[in-house]
Order: structure tokens, then C-alpha cells, then sequence
């Protein structure tokens, strides 16, 4: 007689196993409920694979609970619940959950390049809305007959646009790059504009300064002709550069929102009016400083509104951004803009309680121009510092991309997985 293979003594050692654990198989006709026979198949099959009958009693008729399912070997290998949370084999599973993202890239770098601009382009905005703010208090002296207003005006104009110059030019590396600029007028670049705007204001600006030194020159021969023919041509100067002044303290905001650093570009309807408001509030700060009580009622009345303008701005930017909004209210950038908050607040309060007293106005005045130079410092680094941190530009295109998803009707990308 052949001794058995391998395979007829498997089986026959797997009969005595299930004899020994209950019986025999039952037969086909067996009149059993058919949970009643799923248990019974499944305590042997839990004994002949050397578990005990309490987990094997788990599964169910077949062999399957729920969407488990069961190896050859009889092993269950993943359940999930009606919850859909992965179960192990023994059903006391934890929910898997997808950790949160770090915003990194690669060798640590940012997303963007932040700006290669340093404090000199900061300063720049600041003499810029100062020189565009003198000019509308030198037009509102010389319209009213204030000629202490006008003075002042004009000759902080033309320091303020000279200052500008050299900090332009510093950030260009050579004057010569200025010039070539002017080889093209672009109307839809910011910087081409400015570099006009700025070349058009120059010298109306100059010109106005300059006929200021008409009183002290002598009344006859050619100095006396030029001391009667200065101050009507200043009068049109003046003028012309108040004319030109709302462009050079706009521009400058369009010209940081046209960039790709997240806080800036979204605060494009902003920016202009906060650095009008601050253009305003500067210019009113040195008729404050220079005209006696008597003569600073245009200031007064500049000082009132451009702090409207510019808190108004600056409470837009800190609430409609949502989280690019944060490097306005975080670190140095939050500090800055907060404490040119109180300055012009106290700025507009001192101009209007202390109207005879020359002291409180110059105060009010130092207060506006200190003001003035911490927004523009404030909104500068607060735009760096949003280039910096990747998480400023990842979140606000995921939310775009949503909300574009969603007005198409479109699935999204982070929509939960089907259920195995």
C-alpha cells in the first residue's frame, strides 16, 4: 500500500482536530440556523489555527464582518466600522488621520524671493508722501494767503523730492539707470509712471522753492528783475507740482501692490489710500511745525483728514486680508503700525485742542511726521516679512483654487476618500 502524500495527512490531522474541537462537519441537509453553523465553522476554524473560540466568535457567517476580510489563513486583516475608522484584529482600533502640513521648501527656502529692497526704498516712500504732502500745503498757503504755510511748504517739498532722489538712486546703483528709465513711458508699469511723475513734480517743485528766495533779493537791476518775475512764476510751479502731488503719494502703494509678495498684492485697493492719508497727515505736520497758530488752519484741517484716510486704510488691511493680515498685527511690522496708530491719533487731537498754543502744534506736528514714517516702515516690513514664511502664499492659492472649484462645480481635490 502507497503511504499518504502530504496533502492526505493535512487533511487527516485537520479532521481530528475539528472531531476533537466538536464534531464532524455536519452533513449538508443539516437543519441548523445558519448563524448557528457560521459559529460552529468559525470556532473551528479559530481552534485549528490555535485561537481561541471568544475572537473567533466575532466573525460572522462566511467568514466576513462588516468590510473586514479574512486570508487563507483565516486571519482577519483590516475591519472599518460604520464610522469608516480602521479597525486591527481585535476591533479596538484609533482613528488615522492625516497630520497637518508644514509649509517648507526645498533647502529650507521660501516660496517667494523676498524683496531685495532694504530701509533706504522704506525711507523712500516716506520723503515721497512728505514732499506730494508739502506741495498741498504749500497751494492751500499761497490759495489762502498764508504765506508762513507756503514757505514751509515749499521748501520741505523740494528737500523731501531731493532726499527722494538720493534713495532712488542708491537702490538703482547708478544715477544713469534713472535716465534710461525715462526712455520709455509704460502706463501699465507702476515704476515707469513713477519715474515720470517724479520727473514732472522735480522741478515744478524747484522752481516753487526757488521763488521763495524772492524777498531778499535787491529790488533794482537784474537781480531786481528776477526778484519781480519769480513769484508769479512760483505761483504756477506751486501749483503744478500741487497737481502732480496726489500721483507721487499714490503711486508708490500701486507700485508695492504690482509685486508678488502676498501682503502687499492683496492690499492693493489699500495701500493708495494709507499712503494718501499718510502723505496728508505729514504735510499737515510741518505746517503745524513751521506756521504760528494764526495760519495753521489748512494744516488742521489736512491733519484730519489724512488720519482719517490712513486709519481707515490701516484698519482695512488688519481686517479684510484674513490670515495676510497677520504680518500687519505680528512682530516688529505690528509694533510699528500700531504705534503710528496712537502717534496720529494724538497728532490730530493735540492740532485740534491746542489751537493758540505753538508748542501743543509743534508736538501735534513732530507727532504726525513721526507717524507718517512708521506706517511706511511698518507696511514695508510687514510685506517682507509675508514673503518670507511659505504659509502666506500656499494657504490664500488653496483657498482660491476652492472657491474657484466650488463656483464650477467642480470635485475637490481634498474630498475624503470612498470607503473600502
Amino acid at each position: 500500500m502507497t503511504p499518504p502524500g502530504p496533502v492526505g495527512d493535512r487533511f487527516r490531522r485537520f479532521r481530528e482536530r475539528l472531531a476533537a474541537a466538536g464534531g464532524d462537519r455536519p452533513p449538508v441537509g443539516d437543519e441548523r440556523p445558519d448563524a448557528v453553523r457560521g459559529a460552529g465553522l468559525a470556532t473551528g476554524a479559530d481552534h485549528a489555527n490555535g485561537r481561541d473560540t471568544a475572537s473567533g466568535s466575532r466573525i460572522a457567517a462566511g467568514g466576513r464582518t462588516g468590510s473586514g476580510s479574512r486570508t487563507p489563513s483565516g486571519d482577519l486583516t483590516v475591519q472599518r466600522d460604520a464610522e469608516g475608522r480602521r479597525r486591527g484584529r481585535r476591533g479596538g482600533g484609533e482613528e488615522l488621520r492625516v497630520p497637518e502640513a508644514e509649509f517648507t521648501s526645498y533647502y529650507g527656502r521660501p516660496v517667494l524671493k523676498p524683496p531685495v529692497w532694504k530701509w533706504d526704498i522704506a525711507a523712500y516712500l516716506f520723503t515721497g508722501g512728505l514732499a506730494a504732502g508739502s506741495s498741498l500745503l504749500a497751494a492751500g498757503g499761497q490759495l489762502t494767503g498764508r504765506p508762513a504755510l507756503r514757505r514751509a511748504g515749499r521748501v520741505t517739498a523740494l528737500a523731501a523730492v531731493s532726499a527722494s532722489a538720493v534713495f532712488l538712486v542708491k537702490d538703482l546703483g547708478r544715477p544713469a539707470r534713472f535716465h534710461h528709465m525715462l526712455r520709455v513711458a509704460k502706463p501699465t508699469s507702476p515704476m515707469s509712471m513713477g519715474t515720470w511723475i517724479l520727473t514732472a513734480y522735480g522741478p515744478a517743485a524747484g522752481v516753487a522753492a526757488i521763488a521763495e528766495a524772492a524777498g531778499v533779493l535787491p529790488r533794482h537791476g537784474l537781480l531786481g528783475l528776477a526778484g519781480r518775475v519769480l513769484p508769479p512764476i512760483g505761483h504756477a510751479a506751486g501749483l503744478l507740482a500741487a497737481g502732480t502731488a496726489p500721483a507721487l503719494a499714490t503711486y508708490t502703494g500701486v507700485l508695492l501692490a504690482d509685486t508678488a509678495v502676498p501682503s502687499w498684492h492683496e492690499a492693493y485697493p489699500e495701500l493708495p489710500v494709507i499712503f494718501a492719508g499718510s502723505a496728508l497727515a505729514s504735510g499737515a505736520g510741518v505746517g503745524l511745525l513751521a506756521a504760528p497758530p494764526a495760519q495753521a488752519g489748512p494744516a488742521r484741517r489736512m491733519a484730519v483728514a489724512g488720519a482719517a484716510l490712513e486709519l481707515y486704510g490701516a484698519h482695512r488691511v488688519e481686517t479684510r486680508l484674513g490670515l495676510l493680515s497677520e504680518p500687519y498685527r505680528l512682530g516688529r511690522p505690528g509694533r510699528l503700525l500700531r504705534a503710528g496708530r496712537l502717534l496720529t491719533a494724538g497728532g490730530v487731537a493735540g492740532a485740534l485742542l491746542g489751537r493758540r498754543s505753538r508748542v501743543v502744534g509743534a508736538l501735534s506736528g513732530t507727532a504726525l511726521l513721526a507717524a507718517s514714517v512708521l506706517t511706511r516702515f511698518g507696511i514695508f516690513y510687514g510685506g517682507v516679512a509675508s514673503a518670507r514664511d511659505p504659509r502666506y502664499t500656499v494657504v490664500p492659492q488653496r483657498e482660491r483654487v476652492e472657491a474657484r472649484r466650488s463656483g464650477m462645480d467642480l470635485p475637490s481635490d481634498r474630498a475624503a476618500p470612498p470607503s473600502v
